[in-house]
């Protein structure tokens, strides 16, 4: 599983918004690398951001 997959699969299994650092602590990557990935997601549509600095999955 990479890193990509350990923020969506953190996404799914929490079930409300996060921040970037409670991704990267759920999924276990460095939040440096959790930063760069939800920006690749946020980009793809994919990922949303309810409010500032908070994070979900597109419903």
């Amino acid at each position: 599983m990479d890193s990509k997959e350990k923020i969506v699969s953190a996404f799914k299994n929490a079930g409300k918004p996060l921040k970037a650092g409670e991704v990267a602590d759920a999924a276990q990557v460095d939040k440096k690398e959790v930063d760069k990935i939800i920006k690749e997601l946020v980009g793809t549509g994919e990922v949303i951001s309810p409010k500032r600095c908070f994070y979900e999955l597109k419903k």
